[in-house]
């Protein structure tokens, strides 16, 4: 202010007080005021667009956020290492579970499933034999079983096994003279076998007519029943165990009908609250320092938040500032591309990302004191939060010049590269939707949309190519004429065109970039 004062060759004192002299001077006033405020905008607006270094050599304001952003990220990357190392124990414990069921379940398991199923039988026998197999092995669980499971209770609160079979209903089938009479409605016949029943003598059970079975209209029969068990590697971790259900069903699936019935094992996990944990030892005490050190990360997080947040909102009013004083001196408005550059994106994806880590944190807290089980949603919010703050971590390498390329590069490209994608995605749809119609009876790689989209994205990246033309059936000499002509046209098409075009986007921008620096 005194600065604008002299150079209108007034008094200081003159500026500064009330005193009204005219008409002229009330015009000198205003005029002073106005340059004041401009000159005071265009201080605010050049420290607001300061990185943290600037902003410390021009007003020794201490980068808060920038000190709290660093310590967040050691952190944060801290506390998933140790969740993750809690979740592997979570999925092994998953995996060998039902690996062992199937050894103990499936008559003839060797080890490795068959495609999409665990094994097969081919004959009358060999169907009831893996039936009652079955059965008798949950019969005699707790003595020929090495893990700590024991029964549990289905949904009508009651333990033992459920078995249903799904059959057309009756009717008549000759192939011998090429006559089939058979109502194609379908049929569903449960029976439920207890601890009891299986107790008795087991030909009692065998010979009952509901194990009397049609095979010409029988689709399938499932073997439904309930383990609970108790996860105890996670001792040697220092951690406190989980309590598991296990919902296992055995399907046998005969919907073919072309003499080989598929058996399907699924077991499905559930974490529930253990209801009496007394553990001695050093166990508690850890979980208490983990819990602890969640608390202290979502203090961290919690104070990222509110300085974000303040920082997003003294920019929505210097904006606002800005916006007035333009307007008032110009007479115009700005544009909307200078007035999105006062919303700084990366304070965005903290706040998103310290919202994510405080409430993953809780659960992970909850989940540590077993009062919940919820690890996907933990793991995904973590994960996720995580990979937000590291990817928050190229803002301050983009205040050298060095590191900033790849930033601007991404910035000048990422419109040209949508609306390319956007073309080239209709391309890509229109071979998925052919490759699937066309190539799905042939080859195990079309057989849904899903699956073809992303074979076509391996061959794309140049990967499992010889093994994509190769397991091509050659039942039909169309079809693999076909074939070859798809997959050329296909694999042409989009590496040596469409690839290249992509990359060219990107190179150009980055040689534009290049050449103003």
């Amino acid at each position: 202010m005194r600065r604008a004062v002299e150079a209108l060759d007034l008094p200081v004192w003159d500026c500064v007080s009330g005193l009204s002299r005219g008409p002229g001077h009330r015009n000198v006033m205003a005029h002073i005021d106005s340059e004041v405020k401009e000159e005071c905008l265009r201080e605010d607006l050049k420290f607001y667009f300061m990185n943290p270094c600037e902003k410390y050599r021009a007003r020794h304001q201490i980068p808060w956020k920038l000190g709290l952003q660093i310590l967040k990220i050691l952190m944060v990357t801290t506390q998933l290492v140790r969740f993750g190392l809690s979740n592997q124990l979570v999925v092994a414990f998953k995996e060998d579970s039902t690996v062992a069921f199937k050894h103990l379940f499936l008559k003839g398991y060797s080890g490795i499933d068959e495609d999409d199923y665990s094994c097969s039988v081919y004959t009358q026998e060999d169907t009831y034999e893996s039936i009652f197999f079955a059965i008798n092995q949950y019969h005699h669980l707790k003595n020929i079983t090495l893990g700590t499971v024991a029964y549990g209770e289905n949904e009508d609160n009651r333990n033992g096994l459920k078995v249903c079979k799904q059959h057309y209903k009756k009717g008549t089938m000759l192939p011998s003279n090429e006559t089939l009479n058979i109502d194609s409605d379908v049929e569903t016949e449960c029976i439920h076998l207890s601890l009891q029943v299986l107790s008795k003598n087991p030909q009692d059970w065998k010979n009952s007519s509901f194990f009397c079975l049609e095979f010409y209209r029988l689709l399938q029969i499932e073997i439904s029943f309930q383990l609970k068990g108790i996860d105890l590697q996670t001792i040697r971790s220092r951690e406190l165990p989980d309590c598991y259900v296990f919902q296992n069903r055995i399907t046998y699936d005969n919907k073919a009908h072309s003499g080989k019935i598929k058996i399907y094992f699924d077991s499905d996990a559930n974490i529930e609250e253990c209801k009496v944990l007394n553990i001695s030892g050093s166990i508690q005490k850890n979980t208490q320092y983990v819990l602890v050190f969640d608390a202290f990360v979502i203090v961290i997080c919690l104070a990222s938040l509110i300085l974000c947040t303040r920082s997003i909102i003294l920019a929505l009013r210097l904006r606002k500032r800005f916006l007035n004083f333009f307007l008032e001196k110009y007479k115009r408005h700005v544009c909307d591309a200078d007035q999105w550059k006062f919303i700084n994106g990366w304070y965005v994806l903290v706040i998103i990302s310290d919202l994510m880590t405080i409430i993953g944190s809780i659960l992970k807290m909850e989940i540590k004191a077993k009062n919940l089980t919820n690890y996907d949603l933990c793991s995904i919010l973590l994960g996720t939060s995580t990979l937000f703050v590291w990817v928050g971590v190229i803002r301050y390498l983009g205040y050298f010049q060095t590191y900033n390329v790849l930033i601007l590069t991404m910035q000048a490209s990422l419109p040209k590269v949508l609306r390319f994608c956007a073309c080239a995605g209709m391309i890509y749809l229109g071979y998925t939707f052919c490759g699937w119609i066309v190539l799905g009876p042939y080859h195990d790689k079309f057989e849904d949309l899903g699956t073809v989209a992303e074979c076509l994205f391996s061959l794309v990246n140049g990967d499992d190519m010889f093994a994509t033309f190769a397991q091509i059936q050659k039942k039909s000499v169309l079809v693999w004429l076909f074939s070859r002509l798809y997959l050329y046209s296909f694999i042409s098409l989009f590496i040596y065109m469409i690839l290249s075009l992509f990359i060219a986007l990107i190179t150009d921008s980055y040689d534009t970039i290049k050449e103003r620096k």
